[in-house]
């Protein structure tokens, strides 16, 4: 990767933070899609025998940020570290995944653990490569002590229903055949 300017980097987290914030706020987060590269891929582990990829902007539009992301409307991704690395054009952002629905004593459900993303930047203030990580079992925990209280949304509990029944959602995989690997690029 070439290098870029550490202040194209800095510049480019910030329209990212900030389109988070907004996207957050709209309980849309397709418009980040425009963040992307035209041939851009989205990935992540979603457990021993799955793994989620998106390839090209269209696909990181319509599965990583609508697909994947129906039923958590009102959760919020604060990103708590963000670490610029200017040489390789590389990007790794820390975040939480806390949910707006909350326990009998007053705390948020949140998944427990880091989160993170990855990122490598493809110029023109646009993301070229994304790779999500978080701990799959704990988000699973944390989802279904929110469906046995009654605070999951519908939409999320729907997607657990499917993909509990056998469905492979768009854009999920069986580890090893997604048309991107996760560390490919």
């Amino acid at each position: 990767m070439p290098p870029y300017p550490r202040h194209e980097l800095e510049e480019m987290v910030e329209r990212w933070l900030e389109a988070n914030r907004r996207c957050e706020a709209e309980l849309d987060w397709a418009p980040m899609a425009d963040l992307y590269t035209e041939d851009a891929t989205y990935g992540w582990n979603a457990g021993p025998n799955d793994e989620f990829m998106a390839v090209g902007r269209d696909e990181i539009r319509t599965y990583a940020l609508g697909t994947e992301m129906e039923g958590l409307g009102g959760w919020t991704y604060p990103y708590q570290r963000v670490l610029i690395d200017e040489v390789q054009g590389e990007v790794l952002g820390l975040w939480r995944q806390i949910a707006d629905a909350t326990r009998p004593d007053g705390s948020h459900y949140e998944v427990a653990g880091l989160g993170g993303s990855w990122f490598r930047y493809g110029g023109g203030f646009r993301w070229s490569w994304q790779r999500d990580f978080f701990d799959v079992g704990n988000a699973a925990a944390v989802y279904l002590e929110m469906m046995g209280a009654g605070a999951l949304g519908a939409g999320m509990q729907q997607r657990i229903e499917r993909a509990m029944g056998g469905e492979r959602l768009p854009g999920h995989y069986r580890r090893g055949t997604a048309p991107v690997s996760l560390w490919e690029g």
